[in-house]
């Protein structure tokens, strides 16, 4: 097979919602249909021993939330998928917004009966941020929820996006009949009692055919017609290349609980989802098609396997072959390396992989060499843009348990803010480390990890902190000046970049006003800007 048919056959996604959408649920269920998976788990079971696939770290099992993206792999119907499913929580809103620049598509879901929630919006804007197209699962219309025509009124108007149903629910709740295909023009009717992984389609090119009352009954059929009738009449029909340039989102209907509507979104997903795309550099745009590899790491977690101690970086391909052992360039360091067991993803269980392709998402074992945000080439000096670091929401101290675990808590730190999952500020006065975070959750899982994969134990101490800004100036000494100035309310990040802790909006707004030579930013990559 040649690169071309390689890459062509490739569809690498996210998957994002709202805490409690159903969102690991659905992962489970497109696991089940292709064939990666035989059972599937439970998210929030102490009777059931076997937990939902994707959530494999301890707090994630004790909790039932994702709390770190999970990537899985899988074969359907000759397509290669590349799932990543992201934490809903918004304590981990970081995670999934750089998990966002290594996809070409996502799937988002909503829960009918909550419609469209806080976490929602945030996410949306990311993937506008970045013309990510999206498609929208209406998920739990088993339950009793909203009108389906109020639904789409809802997240059109609250996420400012054009929709195009490509399924259609029959009735809600305990009077869900099915789905009717949009697109394929068939029935698919739901029965609450199975959960096999195949559904039984009736095809009906014709909602005026007799058989569609038979099956559903003439009430329901009626209201079908009408329903359908209504959407013809007000959506244009369905563009793939409008929903490729994120200018359309199509929508379906199911309930992933119940493996229902399931099928239907993954056999459109993979007609119309987009191949895998491009990406900018800070020298020029790269295609997927062009010969030499290039990528970059979006991710990195720490003792993906606590037993092992191992450190994986997750690199998305961007263009040519990646092949085993053999040595590409670490561009931030200037030096060659190679890797002898890269690994494709199941959640936590690997398999080695001799080649990977554009769009592949492969785990490379890190001896803390990687960063994230780290380009490999062969040899061609570039650097992928948008994958920054945002200002933190909350701050604390931390504070030492154990004076004999002082490495300990170092390494610790250090390898789980290399994650991505805080950031780690070092006070310029009195060298204190300061931790940042966009959720108070993440204190707990940092404090968790600490003990249960470095045997340190630390404490957090409360600092009342705005924001953490970078800074940039053209004239240099008016930078120096003002650190000078600041002293006490500057530290430096991992990177050592002086960074301005500001102890309210107030203390910013002045800080802004009275250095106008200065520029404040709040992401860390401020090179556009």
């Amino acid at each position: 097979m040649t690169i071309k048919e390689e890459i062509d056959r490739r569809r690498t996604f996210g998957i994002i919602a709202h805490p409690d959408a159903g969102k690991t649920t659905l992962t489970e269920k497109l696991l089940l249909f292709g064939g990666a998976i035989q059972t599937a788990g439970a998210v929030k079971s102490n009777k059931i021993k076997k937990h939902t696939t994707s959530d494999f770290m301890e707090i994630e099992r004790q909790r039932g939330i994702s709390v770190a993206t999970s990537v899985m792999g899988f074969e359907y119907k000759g397509i290669k998928i590349n799932l990543l499913d992201t934490p809903g929580h918004e304590d981990f809103a970081e995670d999934t917004y750089r998990t966002l620049t290594a996809v070409d598509s996502v799937v988002m879901l909503i829960d009918c009966a909550k419609g469209v929630e806080p976490q929602t919006r945030k996410l949306l804007e990311v993937c506008r941020m970045r013309s990510t197209p999206v498609i929208v699962f209406i998920n739990k219309m088993d339950r009793e929820g909203k009108d389906p025509f109020d639904l789409l009124e809802e997240i059109e108007k609250e996420l400012r996006i054009d929709l195009r149903p490509l399924s259609w629910p029959i009735s809600i709740g305990k009077t869900f009949k099915g789905v009717y295909n949009l697109y394929e023009k068939s029935l698919t009717l739901f029965n609450s009692g199975e959960k096999q992984t195949e559904e039984n389609s009736i095809e009906i090119k014709d909602l005026k055919d007799g058989t569609l009352d038979k099956l559903i009954g003439e009430d329901y059929a009626n209201t079908l017609r009408s329903d359908v009738e209504l959407l013809e009449a007000g959506y244009p029909k369905f563009d793939v290349e409008e929903y490729s340039e994120a200018m359309v989102s199509p929508v379906f209907f199911g309930s992933a609980v119940n493996n229902f509507g399931v099928r239907e979104l993954l056999d459109s997903f993979i007609e119309i989802a987009p191949r895998p795309k491009g990406r900018t550099t800070d020298t020029r745009e790269v295609l997927p098609e062009d010969k030499n590899f290039t990528g970059f790491v979006f991710k990195i977690h720490a003792n993906l396997d606590p037993k092992h101690r191992d450190r994986i970086a997750f690199l998305r391909i961007v263009s040519g072959k990646f092949e085993r052992n053999k040595n590409y360039n670490h561009v931030r360091d200037g030096r060659n390396m190679k890797f002898s067991n890269p690994t494709a993803f199941m959640a936590q269980e690997k398999n080695i992989v001799d080649e990977a392709f554009p769009g592949d998402i492969i785990g490379l074992y890190d001896s803390s060499n990687f960063k994230i945000g780290d380009t490999l080439t062969e040899g061609e000096k570039m650097n992928f843009k948008g994958i920054p670091q945002f200002s933190p929401e909350l701050f604390k101290y931390v504070v030492n348990a154990d004076p004999l675990r002082t490495k300990q808590l170092n390494k610790g730190l250090e390898q789980l803010t290399d994650e991505g999952v805080a950031q780690l500020f070092t006070k310029k006065t009195d060298n204190r480390k300061v931790l940042g975070t966009v959720g108070a959750l993440q204190f707990e899982v940092i404090q968790h990890r600490l003990k249960s994969e470095y045997s340190a134990s630390c404490n957090f101490e409360h600092i009342s902190l705005y924001k953490a800004c970078w800074m940039s100036c053209k004239d240099q000494r008016k930078l120096e000046a003002f650190i000078f100035e600041k002293a006490h309310h500057m530290a430096t990040d991992k990177e050592g970049r002086p960074v301005f802790l500001a102890e309210s909006a107030w203390a910013l707004q002045m800080a802004q006003e009275k250095n106008p030579d200065i520029k404040f930013h709040f992401i860390s990559e401020f090179k556009d800007e």
